[in-house]
């Protein structure tokens, strides 16, 4: 029986999906909300930076990044496929490799905080 990759890149769309529903939303309105000067004390620049600088902020911040990559990299891949794009492995190769790479520099730069 051949072994198939499917169930991972089929579990990170629908995590990934979740995250970019739900949490994605709230995230961009609070971002806003502070840029404009609107946000409760409890979102100031240095709340939000010692929470990004303890481990569970970082692994909050992570999934969130890591997640919505993954996700737009299968939703690009099967968007051009419907399209009539059909090189499906260099699409796949590119979209997900795109998202490893962010995944990385995700962590890079949260382990620099």
């Amino acid at each position: 029986m051949a072994r198939s990759n499917k169930p991972l890149v089929w579990s990170l769309f629908a995590a990934g999906g979740t995250v970019a529903a739900f949490v994605l939303p709230a995230l961009v309105l609070i971002t806003l909300m502070a840029g404009y000067g609107y946000a409760p004390e409890a979102l100031n620049y240095e709340t939000m930076r010692a929470f990004a600088g303890g481990w569970l902020g970082k692994l909050v911040v992570f999934g969130v990044i890591s997640l919505c990559l993954w996700h737009a990299a299968h939703r690009l891949r099967t968007a051009l496929h419907g399209l009539g794009l059909r090189a499906d492995r260099a699409v796949a190769v590119a979209g997900y490799g795109i998202a490893a790479i962010g995944t990385l520099l995700s962590v890079y730069y949260l382990l620099r905080i």
